[in-house]
């Protein structure tokens, strides 16, 4: 599979060209044209509990669009639904990555995706209280995941604290711990134009992006019609 990247990272388009019998799975809504590939739609994660939970909880769709390309090869462009980047990351076997809820887009098949409980913490993280832990079942996967706005990739090494803005955490890998917390004290919290933030320790690396969609519902709220008017 070759995979090809426009337009980024405003407004990324990724395109796979696939050599025939060769398979993609993408996220409903996200494919924007296509060539010498049929596709099939199936639950995601495995079995109707895990697609049950991935949706209810996870953010994500209940199904995966599978496209397969025909005796003569083909090819798939994808998109998310927000202006933003996309990047890919690969996996091996007993490697975890783990994506916010809504940035899954798309996985090679031996990719299994499946819901991750951020525990009590979850409640308090202004996000989805699960995120998406993506897994290869047998050799060398690769996971594709978008952002709202461009896309930085941040190393955490051994004995730092990096603290990243709970509304702009996109994915972060296994050899990383975090905390939510509140960005300084109470009055910081209420007035100071911060909430609440995501403190990473461990070795690994977290991936960013640059534009907040809570942020932007915020300033869109002043504009919107109010009811009776």
């Amino acid at each position: 599979m070759e995979e090809h990247i426009e337009f980024n990272p405003s407004y990324t388009l990724l395109t796979y060209a696939l050599s025939p019998g060769e398979s993609v799975n993408v996220e409903p809504g996200a494919m924007v044209a296509m060539g010498g590939v049929e596709m099939q739609t199936r639950k995601s994660g495995g079995g109707i509990f895990k697609s049950l939970k991935k949706m209810a909880l996870g953010g994500e769709s209940f199904f995966l669009n599978t496209f397969t390309a025909g005796a003569a090869g083909g090819w798939v462009s994808v998109a998310p639904g927000s202006p933003g980047d996309i990047q890919g990351f690969d996996l091996v076997p007993g490697q975890a990555l783990f994506i916010q809820g809504g940035s899954y887009l798309a996985s090679t098949p031996n990719v299994v995706t499946d819901t991750k409980f951020q525990g009590a913490k979850g409640f308090f993280s202004g996000e989805s209280m699960f995120f998406v832990q993506a897994t290869s079942s047998e050799g060398q996967g690769r996971v594709w995941y978008n952002s709202f706005g461009a896309i930085k990739q941040i190393p955490v090494q051994p004995g730092q604290t990096i603290t990243v803005d709970t509304g702009h955490v996109v994915a972060f890998d296994a050899g990383v711990q975090y905390t939510v917390n509140k960005v300084g004290g109470m009055k910081s919290f209420l007035v100071g134009g911060e909430g609440l933030v995501m403190n990473f320790t461990g070795q690994g690396n977290v991936w960013i992006q640059t534009r907040n969609v809570g942020s932007l519902a915020a300033k869109l709220v002043p504009f919107l019609p109010s009811r009776g008017s």
